[in-house]
């Protein structure tokens, strides 16, 4: 039986070649194994006719089919198979010899400037002279650091296209176009240097961008933060106002952190009537619609987390909300859930004490002040637990008294069957924040990292000329985060911090300026305090590299000894920024000029007092240029892309497969070999949650912000284990924890969560 290939949608059709398919294994793969190439053989020749699609699929399935723990190699023979169909494409929608890999990047930007997809401004800010000048940046090799899912990620979700999904933009061109937007408006004598640098970073995948910025930049839509913030102002007009910013920001595809403390509990009073609000619950269900209806640019839905204290009189109810079972009229399964814990809530769970639950709008009129408007200064003392007494203590006040290990408990419950809540350790965030002179953090976002000041935005209106309504807004803060990550698995072993760095800091503080950012709140306080989050992700993967076991005080020095390392740098690298382009508008009278943020980390004492005292006094003299700093993300899809594993959580496994709809995906440890495997081998769900703390209090100390930080168990872990894990947390100084991921299958080697 002879086997026709179809082409070219079906216009042409030709005979299969066995040497041509072998030639185009030769050529573009390493691919040696005979098993292999007669596998793709006999599955062709069982077809009369087959399109030549089906053979590039089938060349990659089949590589894919040999990936495992001793053959890793053939994700990156998968990758090549499919960069080689990538290059195809591109060339043929716009018109260039294949062979070159890359076409003229000039003709990419006019083409997809002219369909609409790309913004003008690279075409308008560079001359044509210099976008040529930096093409010839571009490095086709680099794209073989990708693995197969890496690519693919990259690919189908990231690089541009036209309107029809056609591929026109290739990976290299991905990275250069990030960097000519992101220096856009440097100055014009160093801005090629500086794209040079930016596409060095992002081209050997030592950082990656957050993906709002891997997707939007440079193009005609879409914005280039992470994630906001808003806190919701008690008020009908307040609340509506939130939930439409937050359908503003979902659309253009930031996540979301709703802080709803402030909001009046169910039977409080309004407008003097007693019992008439309905508290927070449907308001958390509106929001809830809007993260199902409002989806992030057809990628995927709305992603909106909402915080509230543990005093607030509605917490039990709000820790029910996405529990599968009870009535279905008080849950809401689509936004997660995060809770606002004092010092002296823990320490009354540890003692077995007693709790009190309050309306926040109750006591603002009775005591004439707002509860969650003051935190503990120093540990055991402070205004917080002063003014809860008075609380307490008020006959005026109404209160629910509930044992605090009763709340706790129903918290676990609810961790345990999903996921959330995340905790929020209030009294350590605002104690360690660099800004606490200008405001508060009440809550953080959607991935527990980012502690910045917040404050609702209040409206008001009035008349003109009779019937003219003008509406204006005071904008309070409204939180965003710019994040960027290192990749620790690749810039570390390469010693590229010291240049890498830099770049990613001015890269960082650009998106600020170059940002459109659709709720003008989140603007002004972008510009206020020019935040940024520099991360990293790939710790397991430098942990493996380095053959140090996760469970072991090596890794806890280790880490202690890197993030002080990556500190520094960071902040350095925002006092020359300052230096060059001024200080954030709020830096006198932080803890950055005081001098005060050194001091509470202890950098003045040690090994490395001296280096530290210098920049000290550079920031006093200079100032820096971003009011905060660094925050660690989840980076589960920039780490697939970049070839490392996620954050600073452990690896899943050292290899399995990934579902996917039609076939299973392989996935493996990166540079998984008889070296590193016995690292890897102690997984997230087998290694000891306890070291896991220690790591990330002893990074926590250098991180001006916070760490996405999971926490790993087994559902049928003892209640006092999991408890145990909370205390240990909130006691070690840590501001946040992130999910917690449980797993109902059996556990090998979990002695830790049975003790």
């Amino acid at each position: 039986m002879t086997t026709f290939i179809t082409k070219d949608h079906g216009n042409r059709r030709l005979e299969f070649s066995k040497k041509r398919l072998y030639s185009f294994i030769e050529t573009n793969t390493s691919i040696t194994s005979t098993h292999y190439k007669e596998k793709i053989i006999r599955n062709i020749e069982s077809k009369e006719e087959l399109k030549s699609d089906y053979i590039t699929d089938l060349l990659i399935q089949t590589a894919l089919e040999n990936v495992d723990e001793a053959n890793p190699h053939w994700a990156y023979e998968a990758a090549k198979i499919y960069l080689k169909e990538l290059y195809n494409k591109a060339s043929q929608n716009r018109a260039y010899d294949k062979e070159l890999k890359y076409g003229d990047f000039y003709g990419l930007l006019k083409t997809l400037a002219g369909k609409g997809i790309y913004a003008p401004n690279i075409l308008e800010k560079y001359s044509r002279k210099e976008i040529i000048e930096l093409a010839s940046l571009i490095d086709p090799e680099r794209d073989l650091l990708f693995d197969y899912i890496g690519l693919h990620t990259l690919a189908t979700r990231y690089l541009a296209t036209d309107h029809e999904k056609n591929t026109y933009e290739l990976p290299q061109e991905r990275w250069l176009v990030i960097a000519l937007h992101l220096m856009q408006d440097e100055p014009i004598e160093k801005r090629s240097k500086l794209v040079g640098e930016a596409y060095w970073a992002l081209s050997n995948l030592y950082m990656t961008v957050a993906t709002p910025t891997l997707a939007n930049a440079g193009l005609a839509h879409g914005q280039l933060s992470s994630c906001f913030i808003d806190t919701v102002e008690d008020s009908l007009m307040g609340i509506y106002n939130s939930n439409t910013d937050v359908a503003r920001l979902s659309k253009d595809g930031g996540g979301i952190g709703v802080y709803m403390g402030k909001v009046r509990s169910r039977g409080s009073s309004i407008k003097g009537f007693k019992g008439a609000s309905s508290g927070i619950l449907p308001w958390v269900k509106q929001l809830n619609n809007t993260a199902v209806s409002v989806d992030q640019l057809g990628r995927r839905k709305g992603a909106i987390a909402v915080y509230l204290d543990v005093w607030h009189a509605d917490i039990l109810s709000f820790l029910d909300l996405k529990l599968n079972n009870g009535d279905e009229r008080q849950r809401a399964h689509d936004i997660f859930t995060g809770v606002c814990l004092p010092d002296i809530f823990m320490e009354q769970v540890e003692r077995r004490g007693d709790w009190f639950l309050f309306d926040p709008h109750e006591v603002k009129n009775v005591m004439g002040y707002s509860l969650e408007d003051f935190y503990d200064e120093k540990k055991g003392e402070g205004s917080f637990r002063e003014k809860y007494e008075e609380c307490v203590q008020s006959n005026a006040l109404s209160k629910t008294k509930v044992p605090a290990i009763q709340i706790m408990a129903r918290i676990m419950k609810s961790q345990l069957e999903t996921g959330t809540p995340f905790m929020f350790y209030r009294d350590e965030v605002n104690r360690k924040n660099p800004n606490k002179h200008e405001g508060m953090v009440y809550s953080s976002n959607l991935c527990t990292e980012i502690m910045q000041n917040m404050s609702p935005t209040v409206q008001y209106e009035e008349i003109v000329d009779g019937d003219t309504i003008i509406t204006y807004k005071k904008a309070g803060d409204f939180v965003v985060c710019n994040l960027s990550s290192i990749n620790l698995g690749k810039a570390v072993p390469n010693n590229a911090l010291e240049r890498l760095i830099p770049i990613q800091v001015r890269m960082l503080d650009n998106v600020i300026d170059l940002n459109t950012i659709d709720v003008k709140q989140a603007t002004i306080t972008n510009k206020k305090y020019r935040a940024v989050g520099l991360g990293t992700f790939g710790w397991h993967h430098l942990l493996a590299l380095n053959g140090i076991k996760w469970e072991s005080q090596e890794a806890v020095t280790f880490a202690d000894e890197l993030y002080e390392q990556v500190a520094q740098l960071t902040i350095q690298a925002s006092v020359d920024l300052a230096k060059e382009k001024g200080a954030y508008s709020k830096f006198s009278g932080s803890d950055w000029q005081t001098g005060e943020y050194f001091k509470q980390r202890g950098y003045l004492t040690g090994d490395h007092a001296d280096s530290w005292k210098q920049l000290m006094n550079e920031v006093a003299e200079h100032g820096i240029r971003n009011g905060y700093l660094m925050a660690v993300a989840p980076n589960s899809s920039t780490s697939v892309i970049a070839g490392s594993t996620a954050s600073i959580d452990p690896i899943f496994k050292p290899f399995y497969h990934e579902e996917k709809k039609d076939f299973k995906l392989p996935v493996v440890a990166p540079d998984l070999d008889h070296n590193t495997y016995d690292v890897y081998r102690r997984s997230a769900y087998i290694v000891d949650q306890r070291w896991s703390i220690q790591q990330n209090a002893a990074r926590q100390r250098h991180i001006d912000q916070s760490i996405s930080f999971n926490f790993y168990v087994p559902n049928h872990i003892k209640a006092q284990v999991m408890l145990d894990l909370h205390l240990q947390a909130w006691d070690s100084g840590m501001k946040t924890t992130y999910y917690v991921r449980s797993t109902a299958s059996d556990i090998e080697d979990c002695v830790w969560c049975e003790s």
